[in-house]
């Protein structure tokens, strides 16, 4: 089987609701506009569904959705008004939301990627999850960026430390497994958490699934492109 590009998607709010795309543009930080922004709180954590030395579990944060614009304006809504990022009104609705002071903020000195710039799965691992496990194996659960085809589960996992070339010339280094934590069993990003996909992981995947991956070369990638590991 041909691998291809079954599914691009971004968030250019941190843990927030994202965007499907038809095309994306990378650079050496991932898609243009993922995780751009991040809601952060007067402390300096990041709004998150975890607790970590870096984030500050804030469910609120998923009752969200961000979208970026031809002309990269970030926008967001709660599904009943939409402000864009930079408008005090906006930081003023996720602090009453939230229970705290918090602003949104540009990834100006570090990534608000938690590891590495691409994140991907393949249709059959998800596949897999779906019959062994009786669950929704949305990839929204995993906040995914690329999903792509295969036939055999788990196939992205053999590419850790090579590179894959992607349509035109977009090059990416597979670099490490992603463990998971309590996000995936949350509803988030239009998806609805059915049945308890962490605990299956960890009792059988060592609560690792999809891989990370760093660009060394950027460009377009479009839905349905090639994808090709050396």
């Amino acid at each position: 089987m041909r691998m291809t590009v079954a599914r691009l998607r971004r968030y250019p709010v941190k843990s927030m609701g994202g965007e499907s795309l038809d095309s994306a543009e990378l650079d050496l930080r991932g898609l243009v506009g993922d995780r751009r922004y991040a809601v952060v709180d007067e402390a300096g954590f990041l709004a998150s569904g975890k607790n970590t030395r870096r984030f500050r579990r804030r469910d609120a944060i998923f009752d969200y959705t961000a979208r970026m614009t031809d002309d990269h304006d970030v926008l967001v809504t709660n599904g009943r008004r939409e402000w864009q990022v930079g408008d005090q009104n906006l930081a003023d609705e996720l602090s009453s939301a939230m229970d705290a002071r918090v602003t949104i903020e540009a990834d100006r000195t570090a990534a608000h990627q938690d590891e590495a710039a691409v994140s991907l799965i393949s249709t059959a691992t998800l596949d897999w999850c779906a019959a062994r496990w009786s669950i929704d194996a949305d990839p929204r659960r995993l906040r995914t960026n690329l999903v792509i085809t295969a036939d055999e589960p788990f196939t992205e996992e053999a590419w850790e430390g090579r590179e894959l070339t992607i349509g035109d010339g977009v090059r990416l280094r597979v670099t490490r497994r992603i463990p998971r934590c309590r996000m995936i069993d949350v509803d988030q990003d239009g998806a609805v958490a059915e049945g308890r996909w962490l605990r299956s992981l960890g009792a059988e995947r060592d609560t690792r699934i999809g891989v990370y991956a760093e660009v060394i070369d950027g460009g377009t990638i479009r839905t349905g492109d090639v994808l090709s590991p050396s």
